[in-house]
């Protein structure tokens, strides 16, 4: 299908098959700079609707740390026209389902809907774009729930093991901290604060509007040109980002708090997502830990490497990895935690013989293949509902462009043997690395540590 000329849009269109289906992807730039996807799906008669801002955590300074998962908490406080409680119960009512998530790179708001309903979000999204209120009571009923919100992730061991590593990994650039920010600064930031955050990021030029699912191509970008194309374009943002330098030498944490299982995490500096040695390093992933999860859905790991070499060996009860595409450089984690009796030095000296292992040796053929056939299930799991498709476009525009997306299985197929083995002594160096542990403590321990940090109310 061909752009009409009078929406003065920049068009690409490729094709993207699923089973027998020829599905397309349009793209469009409407003239207040806003990119919008388009990818008709005719399978289920419901449409997911996405609004994308180039604008998350690794975009904010010290002092307003949480800054970005503050104002998405916001934007569901109503405006004149939609005021809070309404919108839950138009939504709802029309068998909708909607949500917002805050990432380090972006800030979205989707909402999945009956195709014939599809104009509430569309609308919904367009005016809060502009009129949300920000009140001075909502904002301090929000500080009250996200200070909530950091207190329930701090009952994981992970969350303070995940703290303390990206804390040793990134002095200088903004993956140091926490998505929900540092408490501190969620006990000061002012409502003028998150207002500005709001006014800096919020605007069609930093925006990626996404629609999958049941409708006409040239009908939805009508609608939407007629709803957004009014609204003014901004003054570009200037982010808020500072370059990691190099790491010199391995950097070491420990994390001493009650609990009853020890924790050990691996953490590699890696290429950001629109890096090729990333593709690299998933099919790595695959080999040592089994696929890395991209949005859902799951794949046994037993035949890993690593989980032979420490889960069936009661080193660990569990391994996993995570390897996620990233705007900047971010980290590959390999995480275990410790058997009962097991002893974290022994867990550490077999996970770095297979690490070694990796390092020095090609993986066989029959290794590569399945690994590539592992990914390649993950992905057609974490991809299956629109709802996913439609994130995984925006997302993947924001860090490369949508096609990333589209050439996925295409580019892991293509990886060899000789590669993995170059990203491995590339990036699986001692020195390019920050190993972290989790010691629990008795939970009767009384220490005055634990009292001051959740003494937050």
């Amino acid at each position: 299908m061909l752009c009409p000329a009078f929406y003065d849009s920049v068009c690409k269109i490729t094709n993207f098959y699923e089973g027998n289906e020829v599905h397309k992807v349009s793209k469009h730039i409407l003239k207040n700079g806003l990119t919008v996807l388009l990818k008709e799906v005719h399978s289920a008669p419901i449409i997911s609707w996405w609004m994308l801002y180039r604008v998350g955590s690794r975009n904010e300074p010290t002092g307003l740390t949480g800054a970005s998962h503050w104002v998405e908490h916001m934007l569901f406080k109503g405006t004149e026209k939609y005021p809070p409680r309404l919108l839950d119960r138009l939504i709802d009512r029309q068998g909708g389902t909607w949500n917002a998530q805050t990432f380090f790179d972006y800030t979205a708001y989707y909402a999945t809907m009956p195709a014939d309903q599809i104009d509430l979000p569309l609308e919904i999204e367009v005016d809060r774009m502009i009129n949300a209120k920000f009140l001075p009571e909502d904002v301090e009923s929000e500080r009250t729930v996200i200070i909530s919100e950091r207190q329930g992730s701090e009952n994981s061991p992970l969350f303070w093991l995940g703290e303390e590593i990206n804390a040793a990994a990134f002095r200088v650039h903004g993956y140091h901290h926490e998505i929900i920010g540092d408490l501190h600064d969620l006990q000061t930031m002012t409502r003028d604060d998150l207002y500005q955050h709001y006014r800096n990021h919020y605007m069609p030029n930093n925006a990626i509007a996404v629609a999958v699912g049941a409708f006409d191509t040239e009908t939805m970008l009508s609608r939407i040109t007629e709803l957004y194309e009014g609204v003014p374009a901004g003054t570009p943002p200037k982010p808020f980002m500072r370059p990691e330098p190099p790491q010199s030498g391995e950097r070491r944490v420990k994390v001493e708090r009650p609990g009853t299982t020890a924790f050990y995490e691996m953490a590699y500096h890696a290429p950001a997502g629109n890096d090729p040695d990333w593709f690299k390093l998933a099919v790595l992933d695959s080999v040592l830990t089994g696929p890395s999860g991209l949005g859902g859905g799951s794949i046994d790991n037993k035949s890993s490497r690593i989980y032979q070499a420490l889960v069936k060996t009661e080193l660990a009860a569990s391994v996993s990895g995570s390897l996620i595409p990233t705007v900047d450089p971010y980290l590959y984690t390999i995480s275990a935690s410790v058997r009962q009796g097991r002893s974290i030095d022994d867990l550490e000296n077999a996970l770095e013989m297979e690490i070694d292992r990796i390092r020095q040796e090609r993986i066989s053929e029959a290794e590569l293949y399945k690994a590539k056939k592992q990914a390649r299930a993950l992905f057609a799991y974490s991809t299956e509902s629109v709802t996913s498709q439609a994130f995984w476009l925006a997302f993947c525009e924001n860090f490369a462009d949508y096609r990333w997306f589209e050439e996925y299985v295409q580019r892991l197929e293509a990886v060899t043997a000789d590669e993995v083995l170059e990203v491995a002594q590339r990036y699986l160096r001692p020195q390019n690395r920050v190993i972290g542990t989790f010691i629990p403590l008795a939970m009767d321990t009384p220490t005055a540590i634990v009292e001051e940090n959740h003494a937050y109310a």
